[in-house]
C-alpha cells in the first residue's frame, strides 16, 4: 500500500470543492461481482457465443431466449453487497465534498451504499422495461421468471435499461456526465481499464486541478494523471477519513 500516495490524495479530496468520481467494473469485483477483461474476467472465460456477441443489441433481437439465460446467470447478481468503495464515496456525497459518481457498472451497488448522484452510463439490471406499454420490472422479478420475460400488463416483450454493444448511450445521462467531470476540480477515477468507448473519452472534459487514477492493473492513460495508485480501491478509499459537519 503506497501510503505516500494515499496521503496526497487525501489532502486533495479535503481541498476539493467539486470532486467527481468515474468508475468501472473494479469497483464491484470486491463485491464478488466479476469484471470483463481482467484476466478471470467474464471475456476471458469459455463459451459457446463469445459474451462480446450475446450483450449486443443484434443478438438480443436474434436470439432472446439465450440472451436472457445469460443475463440472468452472469448479470445480475442480487447477492452482492456494497464494498468500502462504494460505502466512502456515499459518504463523501453526504459531508458535501463529492459532486457525482459516473458509473460504468449496471449493478446499483452505488445507491444500495447511499448515493444520490449516481450516473449510469451503461443503465442498471434493476430496471426493464417492456417494450410496448413502457411499464417496469426490478431484477429480483427477472430473476424468477423462464425463458423470455413478457409484461404482466400487455405481454410485451421486456428489455433491460441496459445499453448493449451497438446502442447509443444514454443522451441525457451523457450529457450530464460530461457537464460534472467538466465542472470537477478533482477527478478521480477507479476499477476501469479506460478501454471502452466512448465512455473512457469523457476524461478529456476534465480541465480541473488534479486527475487520480486507482486502478488495480495500469492503464493506458497512466501517464495523464497527476498521481496514480495500483491497489484495491476498496482498501485505498476505505483509508480515505471524510470531515464531519459538511463541506469546508
Amino acid at each position: 500500500m503506497e501510503m505516500e500516495k494515499i496521503g496526497q490524495l487525501q489532502q486533495w479530496i479535503h481541498a476539493s470543492k467539486h470532486l467527481v468520481f468515474f468508475g468501472g467494473a473494479g469497483v464491484s469485483t470486491e463485491s464478488g461481482i466479476p469484471d470483463f477483461r481482467s484476466q478471470d474476467g467474464l471475456y476471458h472465460q469459455q463459451y459457446d457465443v463469445p459474451p462480446e456477441t450475446i450483450l449486443s443489441h443484434t443478438y438480443f433481437e436474434k436470439h432472446p431466449e439465450d440472451f436472457y439465460r445469460f443475463y440472468r446467470n452472469k448479470m445480475i447478481c442480487l447477492t452482492a453487497k456494497p464494498n468500502p468503495a462504494h460505502q466512502k464515496l456515499a459518504e463523501l456525497e453526504a459531508s458535501g465534498i463529492l459532486s457525482a459518481v459516473v458509473t460504468q457498472n449496471i449493478d446499483g451497488l452505488h445507491q444500495m451504499a447511499g448515493s444520490r448522484k449516481v450516473l449510469e452510463l451503461h443503465g442498471s439490471v434493476h430496471r426493464n422495461i417492456c417494450r410496448c406499454c413502457g411499464k417496469t420490472y426490478d431484477a429480483a422479478w427477472i430473476m424468477l421468471t423462464k425463458g423470455v420475460p413478457r409484461c404482466e400488463a400487455c405481454g410485451g416483450m421486456i428489455k433491460p435499461d441496459v445499453v448493449l454493444y451497438e446502442e447509443a448511450l444514454p443522451e441525457q445521462i451523457l450529457t450530464e456526465s460530461v457537464t460534472e467531470i467538466a465542472r470537477a476540480d478533482l477527478l478521480l477515477v477507479g476499477g476501469t481499464s479506460l478501454t471502452v468507448y466512448p465512455a473512457a473519452g469523457l476524461l478529456r472534459y476534465f480541465n480541473g486541478k488534479h486527475l487520480v487514477l486507482l486502478n488495480r492493473d495500469r492503464t493506458q492513460m497512466d501517464h495523464l494523471a497527476d498521481l496514480c495508485i495500483h491497489d484495491s480501491i476498496g482498501e485505498v478509499l476505505g483509508q480515505i477519513h471524510v470531515p464531519q459537519g459538511g463541506a469546508h
